[in-house]
């Protein structure tokens, strides 16, 4: 699990429960993205709540969650933490 501390304190993670994310603070939780299957059974991993786009199709829901996060450490926990650092 990332976790990015910004300058002003407050942290940015990628939503897990490997430890208790509230022991550090107020929480404010916001969907980043949608893991949903199709009619035919595949799966698909809806980024656009974060900006990103639409990954899959994949067969197993694990690969999908997989793709999913991912994407949100490379490009969404990683660019905030870049801009941030940037003064963006």
């Amino acid at each position: 699990m990332q976790i990015v501390i910004a300058q002003d304190g407050s942290l940015r993670a990628v939503y897990a429960e490997l430890i208790d994310l509230a022991a550090l603070g107020q929480m404010e939780v916001r969907r980043a993205s949608w893991v949903d299957p199709d009619g035919t059974g595949r799966w698909w991993a809806d980024l656009s709540p974060a900006g990103g786009p639409v990954l899959g199709p994949f067969h197993r829901r694990s690969d999908a969650l997989a793709a999913e996060q991912a994407w949100l450490e490379s490009h969404w926990l990683a660019t905030t933490c870049l801009s941030e650092n940037n003064g963006s």
